[in-house]
């Protein structure tokens, strides 16, 4: 076991690869991994088909150091297979919005600050560079921060979920969260769905209209060009992905 490690240099290679104590009760399973009560304070992220998340950690006790808000990473086994976090109470942003409709646009300016404050954060060496066509650049990104990766806790929000974490231009990060939060299918009970519904235009408006819209639509292309190879990316989803990029390039000709 690995502990406290610096986001300068990963954990070394062991012969015998050790991992961490026996977990408590199941809290939540996501798409790649099993959440677990860890004792006080903690939980233990367990991948449940046996990926590293060394590059996880390095970017989270990165950012951590920076003083932005991510769980502090406290362990990681020797494989990267299992990761123990600080526990952050709270709701998903998307929870949140569901439990209190009138609170979308104040999550709106949350999540649009979140990213803010991310891209002013200089990418380490070790981040690979941003997947999408022209995305030159050294800020950090999330690739993928929307509404259900951030946890809206009594100490403000956190965000969740690093592992497509990189560097490049903070127009594409913002972009794809434009992209999946207008035309992801997010999953969810019958009242989150309802309510990225009704209110899904004041959520994504709130969102894009505190950066240049016209820039980020411009980008648009580029990021639905590499996200629609994602293999989780429904049909309906792709074909709205399309749409929004033929109405924000013609938004963005509109201005000029």
């Amino acid at each position: 076991m690995t502990s406290h490690w610096s986001a300068s240099a990963a954990p070394e290679a062991t012969g015998n690869v050790r991992s961490v104590k026996e977990p408590g009760p199941l809290l939540a399973a996501g798409r790649e991994a099993d959440i677990f009560e860890y004792g006080p304070g903690l939980v233990l992220r367990r991948s449940r088909e046996g990926y590293s998340m060394d590059y996880q950690a390095k970017t989270m006790t990165y950012l951590h150091d920076q003083g932005y808000p991510v769980p502090a990473v406290e362990e990681i086994s020797d494989d990267g297979a299992e990761m123990v976090l600080e526990r952050i109470e709270g709701p998903s942003m998307v929870d949140a919005i569901s439990k209190a409709p009138w609170t979308v646009r104040r999550q709106a300016r949350t999540l649009a600050d979140l990213h803010a404050r991310l891209h002013e954060v200089t990418a380490p060496d070790f981040l690979r560079r941003a997947p999408v066509a022209n995305s030159e650049g050294d800020r950090l990104l999330h690739m993928d921060l929307h509404p259900l990766n951030v946890i809206v806790s009594p100490k403000g929000p956190f965000v969740i979920d690093w592992s497509n974490a990189c560097r490049g231009d903070p127009l594409i990060d913002v972009g794809v969260a434009w992209v999946l939060m207008a035309a992801g299918e997010i999953p969810g009970n019958k009242v989150e769905a309802k309510l990225l519904g009704w209110g899904r235009a004041l959520l994504v408006n709130g969102f894009v209209n505190r950066f240049d819209r016209a820039e980020v639509g411009r980008r648009l292309r580029d990021v639905v060009t590499w996200k629609v190879t994602d293999a989780h990316m429904s049909p309906a989803e792709v074909a709205g992905m399309w749409r929004l990029v033929e109405k924000a390039e013609a938004e963005a000709a509109a201005r000029r």
